[in-house]
């Protein structure tokens, strides 16, 4: 057999090999594209109110005139979307922190060098073995190591020979909490890699969205070779040259809800034994792929000489405005089908994947597929080490028997409907009200006359008829009373959405709000709602965000030992959910209280100063000093203001050095009856009061 004629067999192989795993991606994609019909319309719905557009199945009557569309749901979803940006960006600092578990695996909580280490380095100048010496009261049980104690800072520490637990005389045994150190560097780690991938943007969009659709989305982190881009001088041609570097960076991404096809059985990603993402690509971004790891080269080639295979859904012509319209939408793309799920063992052994033999074939495996038309353009083991779906979906209200979550649009949709029903109805009144209507009889008129009015109009009558031959008409104004149901319904938006129109700048001065300490019991009130969200957001995107980067680092980043240590990711939202005028009010409040001089040794002042320049939005790194520097600076001025004061030998103000006068006195006063001066005063003069010699006239 000749050579081409076998590598057409292979070729023809593989393809009936695929076709199983193809047919079983596909078939996943249409159950859960048909599940997901219902939470289709919900966010077109959604969509509709926000942008302030009716919907194909409103029909208006020939007889209403007005369109308008209030658009009371944006302004609510605006608001909402502001508020989860103030609360979780207004600190600069990505709300995520790492802090040391209360009991440290692998690494102490804290750890110090013994007094008779150090002395028996400085007497031997020897002691470089973090193990200590025999006798020194330090010994180590077998199979224990250094690293129990340290720690990824073994590197940095290890020759100081640090001891577990805390130091019996701080002043003479330095000490360090390991555990603590490990913590703050992977934080910072996690905050350099989150602003480097720009992050914050993609959060916002998530943000919006689940605002807007109930659900938010972010998928990653994964890893991405970052080109860093560097120009160094050339000591023999003393020129710039340009020298590029890769590093290797994680990077998330917001990917849209109406791109997302969950298992139809599964309420949470927890449960889920498959999700779908549906990429829209043009052919530059297709043929792109080929560069990007583990993507089959020949199949996307495949790919690109079978022509344009995308089918526009439903919903998308709502999306950009064509539903009214008969133009279809262009079909010049590719649409792509990403699978992150469970598969048998051994389709994925047919499918050419590697595992392990041994194993029951009944197993599953974890795989990422991704799949164009009938090509299979990358198929791999899940990467994740531990194994998991990359897609983070967090709801803004929960919905408890569904996958997606609930938004505002849909909490205030009947609301929203009945207010543009009313405010229809209002202005349709008001045009018929604000005209006249004529009522003529034209038999008490000339024949042939021009009927329309204008000042100073002459209409001609028949002769010998007797009656009004014109009258107007007015229609009573039901504007108000249509409005105070526009009203009404307003106030039902503002409790179905849990968002108070005062909270996002509405106009108008009531009870509670004349004073500030009720404007902010009513802003406490409306912040219940909010924190909710927040919980939500912390639970369901802040936390496993952030234990997947820290997963990251552990799988991946094996040139920072020193944050290695037994950690735990924390959210952060909720702690900056309090108005930062209520807690910059209660921290002054405890400001003064702690002031007596019996509290004052219990107070960390430190921690106050830092915690009050937060609330104002100033970085306390720039303004405020550490207590050590504090204590320097407060030497230095003191020395400063004792040279320039001049003391008497009792303590008091040398009055006559200084050249002045005493405090309180005023040289002015010529009365003589104080203000610290010496004198008699101004002397009555003839004709004035109390003048001693009487007057001719007295």
């Amino acid at each position: 057999m000749a050579d081409d004629e076998i590598l057409a067999l292979d070729e023809e192989t593989k393809s009936d090999e695929y076709s199983e795993l193809v047919g079983l991606v596909k078939g996943k994609f249409s159950e859960s594209e048909e599940a997901r019909l219902f939470d289709e319309n919900r966010w077109l719905r959604s969509y509709r109110n926000y942008r302030g557009i009716y919907g194909s199945d409103m029909a208006f009557t020939e007889k209403e005139k007005s369109r308008v569309f209030v658009k009371v749901t944006k302004t609510k979803v605006m608001a909402a979307y502001g508020q989860l940006i103030e609360v979780l960006f207004s600190s600069g600092k990505f709300p995520i922190g790492v802090e040391p578990t209360p009991v440290p695996e692998g690494i102490s909580e804290y750890a110090h060098i013994a007094k008779q280490a150090q002395q028996q380095e400085q007497e031997e100048d020897t002691f470089e073995s973090p193990y200590g010496f025999p006798g020194d009261g330090m010994e180590r049980e077998k199979g224990q190591v250094i690293n129990d104690v340290l720690g990824g800072l073994k590197e940095e520490y290890g020759k100081a020979g640090f001891v577990d637990g805390k130091a019996k005389d701080s002043r003479a045994e330095p000490q360090i909490s390991p555990a603590q150190m490990a913590a703050a560097n992977m934080e910072k780690l996690i905050h350099d890699q989150l602003e480097e991938a720009n992050a914050v943007s993609t959060l916002k969009h998530s943000l919006f969205e689940m605002c807007l659709l109930g659900t938010g989305i972010i998928k990653g982190p994964f890893s991405y070779d970052k080109t860093l881009h560097k120009w160094e001088k050339n000591p023999e041609t003393n020129e710039n040259e340009y020298n590029s570097t890769t590093k290797l960076v994680p990077k998330i991404e917001a990917v849209s809800c109406w791109n997302i096809y969950p298992d139809p059985q599964a309420v949470n990603i927890e449960e889920s034994d498959y999700i779908i993402q549906r990429h829209v690509y043009t052919r530059s971004q297709l043929r792109d792929l080929i560069n990007r790891p583990f993507f089959r080269a020949d199949a996307i080639r495949e790919c690109l000489k079978g022509g344009y295979n995308y089918e526009p859904r439903g919903y998308e012509s709502s999306l950009i405005d064509r539903e009214n319209t008969t133009n279809e939408l262009d079909r010049n793309r590719y649409e792509i089908l990403e699978y992150w799920g469970y598969m048998d063992k051994e389709l994925a052994r047919q499918a050419g994947l590697e595992v392990d033999e041994d194993d029951d074939d009944l197993d599953e495996v974890s795989i990422n597929c991704w799949i164009c038309g009938d090509e299979i353009i990358r198929l791999v083991l899940n990467p994740f080490t531990p194994t998991r779906i990359p897609y983070l979906v967090c709801p803004y209200e929960i919905n408890p028997y569904q996958f997606f979550g609930v938004g505002i649009p849909e909490n205030m949709d009947d609301a929203q409907t009945i207010m543009n029903g009313h405010a229809r109805m209002a202005i349709d009144n008001l045009a018929l009200a604000g005209n006249l209507v004529f009522d003529v009889d034209e038999t008490m008129l000339v024949p042939g006359q021009e009927m329309s009015v204008y000042p100073g109009k002459i209409f001609r009558r028949q002769s010998g008829m007797t009656g009004q031959a014109i009258h107007g008409l007015k229609f009573p104004n039901t504007a108000p009373e249509n409005m105070m149901m526009f009203d009404r319904f307003r106030q039902l938006a503002d409790e179905s959405t849990g968002i108070p129109s005062y909270s996002h700048g509405q106009t108008g001065v009531q009870s509670t709000t004349r004073t500030a300490a009720g404007m902010s019991m009513l802003m406490g009130a409306a912040a219940l709602n909010i924190k909710t969200v927040i919980k939500n957001i912390d639970d369901f995107l802040l936390k496993i965000l952030g234990e997947a980067f820290f997963q990251w680092n552990m799988q991946f980043n094996q040139d920072t030992p020193e944050i290695r240590g037994d950690l735990n990711v924390k959210a952060r939202g909720t702690s900056s959910l309090m108005q930062k005028e209520v807690r910059s009010q209660r921290l002054m409040t405890f400001l003064q209280a702690a002031s007596n001089q019996n509290l004052a040794p219990f107070v960390k002042w430190h921690s106050v100063l830092r915690e009050i320049a937060k609330t104002l939005d100033i970085e306390p790194e720039k303004l405020i000093n550490d207590p050590e520097r504090a204590a320097i600076f407060a030497k230095i001025m003191g020395m400063a203001n004792g040279s320039k004061t001049n003391q008497g030998d009792s303590g008091q103000p040398n009055v006559a050095a200084s050249g002045g006068v005493p405090a309180g006195a005023n040289p002015s006063d010529l009365t003589g009856v104080g203000g610290g001066n010496i004198g008699v005063g101004g002397v009555p003069t003839p004709r004035e009061d109390q003048f001693s010699t009487p007057t001719e006239e007295s």
